[in-house]
C-alpha cells in the first residue's frame, strides 16, 4: 500500500509540453486546442488533468528545460532523443514520434551547389549545433561526401538559429548566414520569397528514407509516476494524426489559430500535397540508421539494439525503425 500511496503522490495533474515553431508540430497544436490529452486521461479515469504548452527555439533549449525539471514532456528531434537517452543511461526515452517530414538544406548563394561547395566562411543557421537533427544529418551527408572519418568537417559552418531567426536571416542580402537547413513552413517560405534561393540537400537523400525530427519524449521516472498520462498522450497523437489525415483543412485552421501563423490556408493545404509532407505517424521512422552513425562517430556511448531500446514500452507494439 506505501508503494501505491508514493506512486499516486508523484502523480502530476497539470503537464507542461514544449514544442518548436513549424507545421512539423501540427499534431502537437490539434492536441492543444482539442484538449485531447485531457480527453484520453479522463477515459483513463484521470479526470482535471491540464496541460501547459511551451514553444522553444530549439531542441537544446529544450532538453535544458527537461532536465531542470522546467517542463515534463519534450517534442523535439530524434538527436536530442539519442543524446538525453544516452547521456543518462536510458533515463529519458521517447513516447511516440508525430512527423518525420523532409528538412531541406536550402542556399541563397549561387555558388553552393551542393555541400562540397561551403566554404570555411559559409554559414549553415540550424536549431542547435552539433546536436539538432539538422546537424547530424549534416555529418551524415559530409561523411557520404567527404569519407567516413570526415563527418565533422562542416560542423564549424554551423550557427545556431531558430527557424524564424534564420528566414530572416536568409531574407535579409546583407546578412552573413545565407544558408539554412531549414523546415517545413520555412522552407516553402524561403523557397518562394528569398531571391536565389535552391535546394542543396533534403533529408531523405541522406536517410534513404523518412526521418522522425518531431516525437515525444520524457524522463523514465515521469513516465513510471504516470503510466495514464504517457497512454492518454499516445492517444491523443494518434487521434491528432486521423485527424490531419481525414479532415486536413481542419487540421490546417487549427494549426492557423493556435500559432497566430497569417499564411493562407490553401497554400499549407497546396504545400502538404508535396513529397513527404503528410508523413504525421506515431511509429519512428529512420531512428536507428541516426543512432548507428552517432555510435560510430563516438558521440553516443552506448549503441542500441532496437529503437524499442530508446523508446518506452508504452510503443513498443509500433510498426518503428
Amino acid at each position: 500500500m506505501l508503494t501505491g500511496s508514493l506512486a499516486q503522490a508523484q502523480q502530476k495533474t497539470e503537464i507542461s509540453l514544449s514544442r518548436q515553431p513549424g507545421i512539423f508540430y501540427m499534431p502537437t497544436h490539434i492536441i492543444e486546442k482539442q484538449k485531447l490529452i485531457e480527453k484520453h486521461a479522463a477515459a483513463l479515469g484521470l479526470p482535471g488533468i491540464t496541460t501547459k504548452w511551451i514553444t522553444f527555439s530549439g531542441g537544446g533549449a529544450q532538453t535544458d528545460a527537461l532536465l531542470a525539471g522546467g517542463v515534463d514532456i519534450l517534442n523535439t528531434g530524434t538527436g536530442n532523443l539519442l543524446l538525453l537517452w544516452d547521456r543518462t543511461k536510458g533515463g529519458v526515452k521517447g513516447i511516440v514520434a508525430t512527423s518525420a517530414q523532409p528538412m531541406t538544406l536550402i542556399s541563397r548563394d549561387a555558388h553552393i551547389k551542393s555541400i562540397k561547395d561551403f566554404t570555411a566562411n559559409d554559414k549553415i543557421a540550424l536549431p542547435t549545433v552539433k546536436i539538432s537533427t539538422q546537424a547530424i544529418v549534416l555529418q551524415m551527408a559530409a561523411a557520404e561526401a567527404f569519407g567516413a572519418d570526415q563527418y565533422a568537417k562542416l560542423d564549424s559552418n554551423t550557427v545556431q538559429l531558430g527557424h524564424p531567426d534564420a528566414y530572416a536571416a536568409l531574407s535579409n542580402s546583407q546578412h552573413e548566414v545565407r544558408s539554412h537547413f531549414s523546415i517545413p513552413p520555412f522552407t516553402f517560405l524561403e523557397m518562394k520569397n528569398v531571391p536565389g534561393a535552391h535546394v542543396v540537400l533534403n533529408s531523405p537523400d541522406v536517410i534513404g528514407g523518412p526521418l522522425s525530427q518531431s516525437q515525444f519524449f520524457t524522463t523514465t521516472k515521469f513516465a513510471d509516476a504516470n503510466p495514464k498520462i504517457i497512454q492518454a498522450l499516445r492517444d491523443a497523437a494518434k487521434e491528432a494524426q486521423d485527424l490531419i489525415t481525414s479532415d486536413t483543412k481542419t487540421a490546417v485552421e487549427i494549426y492557423k489559430e493556435v500559432t497566430g501563423d497569417k499564411t493562407p490556408t490553401d497554400d499549407i493545404l497546396g504545400w502538404l500535397k508535396e513529397p513527404g509532407m503528410m508523413e504525421y505517424n506515431i511509429a519512428p521512422q529512420g531512428t536507428m540508421k541516426f543512432a548507428t552513425h552517432l555510435f560510430k562517430t563516438g558521440t553516443l556511448k552506448t549503441q542500441p539494439k532496437a529503437w524499442t531500446d530508446y523508446y518506452l514500452p508504452a510503443s513498443a507494439d509500433l510498426k518503428g525503425n
